[in-house]
């Protein structure tokens, strides 16, 4: 970075500030700026250029949702066993359905009119062509205080019909979880058929919930985002004009990242999610106020110094386009190491970010010169700045300089002891639990899903209508159920028979076929009875076995028990595939553990080697990326605390580590390259201690106004009640403000000062001695 903001000549000209636009006299002295109102022009075209572009990319907020989904199964690897076995197991049946299951209970007893009633509540749902396969039986539980009723809905529209659903069995069932019954078309509301709670849960339940908690990330996640923006950069900069501009440059950035990442996923070329869509927002806006604030910055300290604002704006522009190109590289070779991972929601992460941060970078260093260049020190209005007699060397006024000479006096002492408490909460990060969470536990606060879930154990076992799916060859079908039944979680079997009027067939423990089970996958007795002389159904040679586990389907108990049926039948058959939700769910956390491993270190190798280029240094750079990775370590220490006995969170998912990772020491690593490539400018003509004092007073309040918009910005995702984005949320902010305000500004900088020229080594030549 140029040095001018911490030193530099006089006026030049004698008078009052002013650049002519502003109203204030013209200077008497001054180098012309060469084709001057072709600049403004340019500049002008710019303005427009990117008003079009937010214009364009402004109805995209709200579209963008369509092309994202939050299927699991889909962001799964092919090489992935349930994967593989989906493929063969669709080959079972025609029909593309995902289970909704309606469990009603009355704990004062069951009556034939609750029974009547659900059997009536799915004739009417078909006929209304909600379902995609006729429903099971109305499957009664064994202590009499329950019935299940297991729905066939579209994988296609599976929020919609799981909603609608739920309006249907609100209008037939006055109970607690659904008391507000819709009226109907004559606005009358249906006379109750009986008394009892009714919840609509599974996994189509489930995902419902889940798009309803998404419901508010192009609305409520982006307005509290630029509302805590705005507010924190008002007091900033006490002025009412300058955060409008600031956050249009946000909003112009997030306007044509969504356009260009819309289209690119509607190719099918990147497999968004929720939680990509999110990080998205929060990134972009993030980012380009971090951009816009080093702008600013270098431009109210140019009008300090130069009279004419097209000369002050080129010097901002001159003097902050190479760090904020160096930064901003390096987050995006960061992100691009996520291209290398499985799991296609991370995956696209990485390409997603790293167009947003293009994006960013393109607005700060276009859009926002050009409208500080045009609007001039009104801009700042009402505390314009004013050409004044600039201090020369290092300030010896301000916070910053105090700090400078705090560490100046004492840096050894200031490192050592920060490092040692940034240290301390290391000992809580074994007790991060990131081995992944129950589906349930996807979203906070009211889940009917969840309840209904809690209901649906109680009476039934817990994996009813989700059954872990297995494909093996027909010949090894007794052998392999007589397995699969010995083991401690399975509930019961059943095997996939065309013929049957259920569609299954019971088998026991002992590998024998039972009558007819009712229901797809439920293991329960057909109501109309049937024949154990039917044979399973056989595609290429292989059977497909269903097995209904005893904890619930999305519980890390039961995927332990797919663990166990995948050992016993690959024993038998090893080409046996096992998939089914919790299979999935098995698959995805496992390659999300996968893509943690082999994505961190690769990161940490990249950045690395960007800093050494950087800052022309093997020593420096090795020092930021350790102090990094350790503030990075205290936040997940923090984190673990707070999450197992604050807030009670279960576990988190395997992907919240990495995509934590990658923000904080990315970002981490931007501010450091602020702070560290100004140091070595300074350190130039000034030797290390005091390059690294006069760096820190020339960056300290600027990188830390970025650090706390960046902090506030991630904070927003907390808006979201989804814990996988509030728990990355915690653990950014923490972090974010951790590296901001105590690393960056001290331990950094008292390291620095204590080691003193060999910093930069190898490459020392030029820097004088201190």
């Amino acid at each position: 970075m140029p040095h001018h903001l911490l030193t530099s000549t006089p006026p030049s000209g004698n008078g009052t500030a002013g650049d002519g636009a502003d109203g204030t006299p013209a200077p008497t002295h001054r180098r012309p700026v060469p084709a001057r109102r072709s600049l403004i022009a340019l500049f002008a075209i710019l303005l427009v250029a990117w008003v079009g572009v937010a214009g364009v990319g402004g109805p995209y907020f709200g579209k963008i949702s369509e092309v994202a989904t939050n299927d699991r199964s889909s962001f799964l690897p092919e090489s992935a066993e349930s994967t593989r076995a989906q493929e063969i197991i669709d080959r079972f049946s025609d029909d593309d359905y995902v289970p909704a299951i309606v469990v009603l209970e009355n704990t004062d007893g069951l009556t034939d009119d609750d029974s009547v009633a659900l059997d009536d509540v799915a004739k009417e749902l078909d006929d209304d062509g909600l379902l995609a396969a006729d429903a099971s039986p109305v499957i009664p539980a064994d202590d009499g205080d329950a019935l299940q009723l297991i729905l066939p809905v579209s994988s296609d529209t599976t929020a919609d019909d799981v909603e609608k659903i739920r309006d249907v069995i609100a209008n037939t069932f006055p109970t607690a979880n659904a008391a507000d019954a819709a009226p109907d078309e004559s606005g009358n509301v249906a006379t109750p058929a009986t008394v009892a709670d009714v919840y609509v849960t599974g996994p189509a339940g489930f995902a419902a919930d889940l798009t309803e908690a998404f419901a508010g990330i192009d609305g409520i996640l982006l307005l509290v985002a630029l509302i805590a923006v705005f507010v924190i950069l008002v007091i900033v900069y006490r002025s009412p004009l300058l955060p409008v501009i600031v956050l249009f440059t946000s909003v112009a950035a997030l306007s044509a990242s969504i356009f260009v990442i819309w289209h690119l996923a509607d190719a099918g070329i990147l497999l968004i999610n929720g939680q990509v869509q999110g990080i998205l927002f929060i990134l972009v806006v993030g980012a380009t106020t971090d951009y816009s604030l080093l702008v600013v910055a270098r431009f109210r300290d140019a009008l300090q110094t130069e009279r004419d604002r097209v000369r002050a704006g080129l010097a901002a522009l001159k003097g902050v386009a190479e760090p904020i190109a160096a930064s901003g590289g390096t987050v995006i070779a960061g992100l691009l190491v996520l291209l290398l991972t499985d799991l296609a929601s991370t995956r696209a992460l990485g390409p997603v970010a790293a167009i947003g941060i293009v994006v960013a970078m393109l607005a700060a260093l276009t859009f926002l010169p050009a409208a500080l260049i045009i609007v001039g020190r009104a801009v700042f209005w009402p505390f314009r700045p004013q050409v004044t007699t600039a201090e020369v060397g290092l300030r010896k006024k301000g916070m910053w300089a105090r700090i400078a000479g705090g560490i100046a006096a004492r840096p050894r002492l200031i490192w050592i002891g920060l490092v040692i408490l940034l240290a301390l909460p290391l000992i809580a990060v074994p007790q991060f639990k990131a081995s992944g969470v129950a589906q349930s536990e996807f979203v906070l606060g009211e889940s009917e899903a969840r309840d209904g879930q809690d209901v649906l154990a109680e009476h039934f076992p817990g994996g009813s209508g989700t059954p872990t799916q297995v494909v093996l060859d027909a010949n090894e079908l007794s052998t392999a159920a007589e397995a699969v039944g010995r083991l401690g979680g399975v509930g019961s079997m059943t095997v996939a028979a065309e013929d049957s009027p259920s569609g299954t067939i019971g088998i026991d423990e002992d590998g024998k076929l039972q009558p007819p089970q009712g229901g797809p996958g439920s293991g329960a007795p057909d109501a109309a009875g049937g024949s154990a002389a039917i044979d399973p159904t056989e595609v290429d040679g292989q059977v497909l076995l269903e097995v209904t586990l005893s904890d619930a389907a999305d519980s890390l108990a039961a995927e332990t028990t797919v663990t166990e049926i995948r050992d016993a039948v690959h024993d038998i058959d090893a080409h046996a595939l096992v998939g089914g939700q919790t299979a999935v769910d098995l698959d995805t956390n496992n390659t999300a553990e996968a893509d943690r491993t082999l994505a961190i270190p690769i990161i940490l190798v990249v950045i690395t080697v960007i800093l050494i280029l950087l800052l022309r240094s093997l020593f420096a750079p090795l020092l930021l990326v350790v102090l990094t990775v350790l503030s990075f370590g205290t936040a997940l220490g923090v984190s673990a605390l707070v999450f197992n006995h604050l807030i009670g969170f279960d576990g988190a998912d395997p992907s919240v580590p990495l995509y934590a990772f990658v923000f904080l020491v990315a970002l981490g690593i931007d501010y450091n390259i602020f702070l560290m490539s100004r140091v070595r400018e300074e350190s130039l003509h000034l030797g290390t201690r005091r390059g690294v004092l006069s760096g820190l007073v020339a960056t300290g309040g600027v990188i830390t106004s970025a650090g706390i918009v960046l902090a506030a910005t991630f904070a927003a995702l907390a808006v979201i009640p989804v814990m996988f984005l509030v728990q990355l949320a915690f653990i950014v902010t923490f972090g974010v403000l951790l590296d901001a305000i105590l690393v960056r500004s001290l331990v950094v900088p008292a390291l620095v000062h204590d080691i003193g020229r060999a910093v930069w080594w190898p490459w020392r030549k030029g820097i004088p001695r201190d």
